[in-house]
């Protein structure tokens, strides 16, 4: 089966996306058809596998490359010699952030019928504000820390609001990467972690920091029915994942298994089967869980992992293979004009 990586994008995570994209071509190799690169700019264009390294990005701008249009089932490149449609394989949506797990991104490709694995609309938009992923998970009985909601109106309050003690932590409500996230051990720290917070999102989350907390990644998807599972990692971390430990390092081979209990992991696993639901079809997501006083609380869900996070599974291969033959199928509405047609003849 062969496949196509969408990558880049208009997002603070662009970077993060490129990077993504070259340790997965060190996965799939062949089996990737097609490398298509978004810019900044929203162009699409299409990549050389021989091209697919750091070095190359780094000097893209200078590059002439054709710029390629969406359209319905593939690219649409144009030459002197004519239009000409690049039919796509499977297109595998690794676009971190903006654009990619905002939603924006599932809308074109679903807009034109563009078969790909990756978070649908309503997954986006839900998993992409950690807001409204709290929200979800409430709604579907999975527990999340504390919380306070600030915006610009009320950030001047914000030491007034937060119901719980030093250190805590502020994080961007609609950024990943860890980008904008700080730890805030006193009272002076606060107004840099929030302009670092600002600057990334309209509005801004404020959490306990508790320190040493156990913290285990599962990643998975629905195949069918059956859920597919990754083992589970426990991170190396000191204090928490900032940018440079959480994606500067997914291009690893393997992640160490954790050490954990079967009865802790098959909590993990229930957990993450309510939160995949049937709105993640056709995805491969990873959820990040805290464990506190032996209570599994959800820190995140990241959609769109670092190169699909295939490093956790023994045989990434075939799941995404299978997951390949599962995806959601868009209904296709029939257009019959009939009540048109009746008011005409009722004329």
């Amino acid at each position: 089966m062969e496949f196509c990586v969408l990558f880049g994008g208009a997002s603070f995570e662009h970077e993060i996306s490129i990077v993504s994209a070259i340790a997965l071509k060190e996965v799939l190799k062949d089996r990737i058809k097609y490398f298509i690169f978004l810019d900044e700019n929203h162009h699409f264009y299409l990549i050389e596998a021989s091209n697919m390294h750091s070095k190359y990005f780094a000097q893209i701008k200078e590059k002439k490359l054709p710029p390629l249009i969406l359209t319905h089932n593939g690219l649409l490149k144009n030459s002197f010699l004519g239009a000409k449609i690049i039919e796509l394989p499977l297109v595998i949506n690794l676009v971190h952030g903006g654009d990619g797990e905002d939603g924006k991104l599932a809308s074109l490709l679903e807009f034109y019928r563009i078969a790909f694995i990756g978070p649908r609309i309503e997954a986006s938009v839900l998993s992409y504000n950690k807001y409204l992923t709290k929200l979800y998970a409430k709604d579907l009985g999975v527990k999340t820390l504390d919380y306070v909601l600030l915006n610009e109106k009320n950030r001047a309050n914000a030491l007034d609001l937060i119901g719980f003690n030093f250190p805590f932590i502020v994080k961007p409500s609609n950024a990943g990467s860890s980008l904008g996230v700080n730890v805030v051990k006193e009272e002076k720290e606060l107004n840099y972690a929030l302009d670092s917070a600002f600057e990334y999102s309209k509005e801004v989350l404020i959490e306990p920091f508790i320190q040493g907390v156990k913290e285990y990644n599962l990643a998975g998807c629905k195949i069918k029915k059956d859920f597919c599972f990754s083992y589970v990692e426990e991170p190396n971390k000191q204090e928490f994942l900032d940018f440079k430990q959480k994606y500067l390092d997914f291009s690893r081979n393997k992640a160490p298994k954790a050490n954990l209990s079967n009865a802790l992991e098959e909590q993990l696993k229930e957990n993450f089967k309510k939160l995949y639901n049937d709105l993640f079809d056709g995805a491969i997501i990873r959820c990040d869980f805290f464990v506190i006083e032996n209570e599994v609380y959800l820190n995140e869900i990241n959609p769109i992992p670092g190169s699909l996070a295939n490093y956790l599974f023994d045989d990434f291969k075939t799941t995404l293979e299978n997951l390949a033959q599962s995806l959601p199928k868009t209904p296709k509405i029939q257009i019959k004009n009939s009540y048109l047609l009746q008011i005409q003849k009722n004329k």
